[in-house]
């Protein structure tokens, strides 16, 4: 990076970082994320003018003679990235096994990176990382909706006035899998609450098993249904 930045060089690394913030806030907040435009662009923001900073304090003529320390300046973007962490942390929410929120911190972490490069005056690579991560949110996000993944549930149902049949029979043929995993007696119900593990196989954008929970109705009545992120097998 330059060792003398003037005002200009400064103003251009600053506008930079954040043009490249907006663009990359602006597909968060599209989306409804809790870090979204104006987040994005302070996160880069504080990243570059500390970036700056530590050019204009970086000592080029070495330890003086009369002088026993020599401050290090680059430790500046480093607690950044830190301090960044903890801000990434906050944006992920877990509710039971449902994690969410990864993508978005990580969007705040690269985003630094990015106001990091543009601050030490690496125009070339703070402009790569931006159309990297906008590749990366934008046209992979395509790819990664139709992605066959796993899903897993959990479903307690209650049968109507007749015998439990085998679930797994049932939704076999939509494609689901069905595990008995537990039978309780409830003192406002007549008859036993089964509980399953229900697991299958399709598309993110595939939507909610609507499908599975039309078949269900028309057998049992269904007292819980829980998504869950995490494999339970």
């Amino acid at each position: 990076m330059p060792l003398n930045p003037d005002w200009q060089d400064i103003a251009a690394r600053l506008i930079l970082t954040v043009i490249a913030g907006a663009l990359i806030g602006l597909n968060r907040e599209a989306r409804g994320h809790s870090a979204g435009f104006r987040t994005t662009i302070l996160v880069g923001l504080a990243a570059a003018l500390t970036m700056v900073q530590a050019n204009i304090l970086l000592s080029a003529s070495g330890k003086t003679p009369d002088s026993f320390a020599v401050m290090d300046v680059l430790r500046f973007p480093l607690g950044v990235l830190t301090g960044v962490g903890f801000i990434g942390a906050g944006a992920i929410l877990r509710r039971g096994n449902l994690v969410s929120g990864v993508t978005t911190a990580a969007t705040l972490w690269v985003m630094t990176a990015i106001g990091l490069a543009f601050g030490g005056g690496q125009y070339g690579l703070g402009m790569a990382g931006t159309l990297l991560t906008l590749l990366t949110l934008l046209v992979l996000k395509w790819i990664d909706v139709r992605i066959q993944r796993d899903h897993h549930a959990e479903l307690d149902i209650a049968w109507r006035h007749e015998k439990p049949q085998d679930l797994g029979q049932i939704v076999k043929p939509l494609g689901y899998r069905a595990w008995l995993v537990g039978l309780e007696h409830r003192p406002d119900r007549d008859g036993p609450v089964f509980s399953f593990e229900i697991a299958w196989t399709r598309p993110e954008r595939g939507g909610p098993p609507t499908d599975l929970l039309s078949l269900l109705d028309q057998h049992c009545e269904v007292t819980k249904f829980r998504l869950v992120r995490e494999p339970m097998h």
